[in-house]
């Protein structure tokens, strides 16, 4: 996916991790109301999802599996933005979990788009849906689908596997 850049190339040489950290505080420009379609996908690359809105259209910037954003475009019937958002952050989540349960499959990813990860979980035949997120925890934020129902189970944060790998010392 081409992210916007928000810092110019440099002409002299700088030490690379004095450029890899002035690069990660970097957060996209989103694009501004009114903007067009075509600008925005010119800028930001072609969208990760799309999803159809009743007056127009979302387009979805995850940066998944081990991205932490996703950013969420809203379109007029017309064609030009009515919204830009950032989705993966604890507030969203709050309000999400307010009212997911029974939530449709569908629904669930126009509101946090594509998770990093999907596992089934077997007597239940559930799936569990994963979405890392900017934070100093080493947690994702969770969503289970009972795959029957094709509906949202329920929602909470959990820890992200990755930040718990084994050491030597663990396998002794």
């Amino acid at each position: 996916m081409k992210m916007p850049t928000c810092l110019p190339k440099p002409r002299v040489a700088l030490p690379v991790a004095l450029v890899a950290l002035a690069s990660a505080a970097c957060a996209p420009v989103p694009p501004a109301p009114g903007e067009a379609r075509d600008a925005v996908v010119a800028r930001w690359g072609a969208p990760t999802a799309r999803y159809t809105l009743p007056a127009g259209e979302r387009l979805e910037y995850a940066t998944g599996p081990f991205g932490r954003t996703t950013w969420m475009i809203d379109l007029d019937a017309g064609g030009r933005v009515t919204g830009a958002r950032q989705v993966l952050n604890e507030a969203h989540f709050a309000a999400f979990q307010a009212r997911a349960p029974g939530m449709s499959r569908d629904e669930l990813l126009r509101t946090l788009g594509t998770p990093g990860e999907r596992q089934r979980v077997g007597w239940r035949n559930d799936e569990v849906w994963s979405w890392r997120y900017p934070t100093n925890d080493c947690l994702w934020f969770q969503v289970t689908i009972d795959l029957a129902a094709n509906t949202v189970r329920d929602a909470g944060y959990g820890i992200d596997w990755t930040c718990d790998k084994p050491t030597a010392a663990d396998r002794s």
